[in-house]
């Protein structure tokens, strides 16, 4: 039997079970489930969750709101390990807990870099009057 691929060449089960850490922690972090002040007192998105072929390891691309505190925000993630691994394995069926691993995301960053450099007077000049 052939595995599903996508055009990012990930399985569609990966992906779906990435979706479902993702929402998880989501919704532990929207409700306050982590007991950590500096979890409490800053909003986290949990943007995208990538799952390792074994499903194994997950890796948790987070942004606090408006990028504020980041390291003080992946360090107290980072300290709450623990907790959350537990409350995903307990919330989401697979055969093995997966082990979470924080990582801040740079897509934000990259993109807004992309803007600043398409709407600068050099690339504006290339374009023209059409």
């Amino acid at each position: 039997m052939r595995k599903q691929e996508t055009t990012e060449g990930r399985s569609v089960r990966l992906l779906r079970v990435g979706e479902q850490v993702r929402h998880v922690l989501s919704e532990i972090l929207s409700r306050g489930d982590v007991h950590d002040e500096t979890l409490q007192s800053h909003l986290v998105s949990v943007t995208e969750v990538r799952m390792s072929p074994d499903l194994r390891h997950a890796t948790v691309f987070v942004k606090p709101l408006l990028g504020q505190d980041e390291d003080v925000v992946l360090k107290a993630l980072r300290t709450n390990t623990a907790f959350l691994q537990r409350e995903v394995a307990h919330r989401v069926r697979t055969k093995y807990a997966a082990k979470l691993k924080f990582l801040a995301d740079e897509s934000f960053d990259e993109g807004s870099h992309i803007d600043r450099i398409l709407r600068s007077e050099h690339v504006a000049q290339d374009l023209g009057e059409e």
